[in-house]
């Protein structure tokens, strides 16, 4: 027989122990505490993140759509891990060329992971050299020479 929750005056610190113990077998919470999605994380639970564009690539879109989603491949600085990158926008991709520093940051999707029909792609380029991607795209701005 399954031993019973106190009861009573005096159950409040029996009652607390237990639920301390009892949560350990959520993997929710197990995984939080002994940080294992940070340790998983190529940013290491940061935000964003600086790298150097290693290549440019392009990653073909899941069904039903067909298309050449551009991305670029990224060496991250603080750590030296490999990962890919998305660009956002029309044309972005002529303004980032190989050993540019870019800066990324999470693309959106559910529960940190991959975003719409781009498999495997978490990360998308918000900054090349410093400057706003978006700016660089929409004219506003030039990527500065180095």
């Amino acid at each position: 027989m399954a031993k019973k929750s106190p009861l009573g005056l005096f159950a409040g610190r029996v009652l607390k122990q237990k639920r301390g113990r009892l949560r350990w077998s959520r993997n929710s919470y197990s995984r939080k505490m002994l940080m294992l999605d940070k340790k998983a994380n190529p940013l290491e639970g940061a935000p964003q993140a600086k790298g150097i564009v290693l290549e440019k690539v392009g990653i073909e879109s899941k069904q039903p759509n067909s298309a050449v989603r551009k991305c670029v491949r990224v060496q991250l600085i603080k750590n030296g891990k490999t990962i890919t990158a998305f660009l956002p926008r029309d044309g972005a991709l002529n303004y980032i060329d190989e050993h540019d520093e870019v800066t990324l940051e999470g693309i959106g999707g559910s529960m940190g992971g991959a975003m719409g029909d781009i498999p495997g792609v978490r990360w998308q380029v918000f900054k090349v050299n410093g400057v706003s991607l978006r700016e660089l795209v929409r004219g506003r701005k030039e990527k500065p020479r180095r």
